[in-house]
């Protein structure tokens, strides 16, 4: 298993955007929580412990 480290996403200045613009209005608490709902979201979506592993230990890294 390898985790794709590249730029994988078709328009991933679109997707900051939308990241920036779903927080405006958010206090620091409701900003967090969001990015801790998108986290699990994303990690169902993903399925799979190895890959998740795999995310943490190189955003621990970096």
């Amino acid at each position: 298993m390898t985790l794709v480290t590249e730029p994988n996403l078709q328009d991933h200045d679109g997707f900051y955007a939308d990241l920036l613009s779903v927080h405006k209005g958010l206090s620091e608490a409701e900003s967090h929580a969001l990015n801790a709902r998108l986290i699990l979201i994303l990690a169902n979506h993903i399925g799979d412990l190895a890959v998740l592993k795999k995310a943490l230990e190189l955003a621990r890294k970096s």
